[in-house]
């Protein structure tokens, strides 16, 4: 789903970019720890600032990204462009990711799933598409939040099947992963660190 125009500033402004890389990134590196190299992607990229902290705080060595809103992927092309050699970017859909099964050492959620109708498919999706023994970083708005009546006169997230935080954490284990550390504020908002399982992990147990 595309965000609205409140949405679209409310997401694309300073403030929102600073706690994006001063709070909330502080507290997926807290529970996940950084990358270190590799290659990395994110669902949702917005104008880009995620791919930024992506490469800057989490060591990513490339990034590839997308968003479905092509007016975003131009904005984050800009702020990227000096990147361009470690950064790919497309218009696209979490549901459908164009890549190859386990081609990623991570893939990053910054607040996206839950814009998504069909979030368990994306999960699932970013599943597919990460390396055995590849880590997943989320942070996710949860239901209390988008089931407020100020946040539904003001959004326009999806209100069908929204998770808490236990249903989300029980969706991305259902989805093939193994929690890595959960944190969450309230019933608002949750961060969640995860590890696609390899097959000798798999086997071990």
């Amino acid at each position: 789903m595309l965000l609205n125009r409140i949405e679209r500033v409310l997401m694309n402004n300073p403030v929102r970019a600073a706690l994006q890389r001063h709070v909330e990134t502080r507290w997926l590196l807290k529970i996940g720890g950084p990358m270190r190299g590799g290659k990395a992607l994110e669902v949702g990229c917005g104008r880009g600032v995620g791919t930024e902290i992506i490469l800057d705080l989490f060591g990513a060595r490339e990034v590839a990204a997308f968003d479905l809103d092509a007016r975003m992927v131009q904005l984050a092309r800009r702020r990227l462009a000096g990147e361009s050699a470690r950064v790919r970017l497309w218009i696209g859909d979490a549901c459908e990711i164009p890549s190859a099964d386990g081609v990623y050492d991570a893939v990053f959620d910054f607040g996206v799933l839950h814009h998504v109708a069909s979030w368990r498919e994306a999960a699932a999706e970013i599943h597919r598409v990460l390396k055995p023994g590849g880590r997943f970083y989320a942070e996710e708005v949860l239901a209390g939040f988008i089931r407020n009546p100020i946040a539904r006169r003001l959004f326009d997230n999806p209100l069908h099947d929204r998770f808490d935080a236990a249903g989300f954490r029980s969706a991305v284990e259902n989805a093939g992963f193994r929690i890595v550390g959960v944190r969450t504020i309230g019933q608002m908002f949750v961060w969640v660190v995860a590890d696609k399982e390899d097959g000798a992990m798999h086997r071990e147990r």
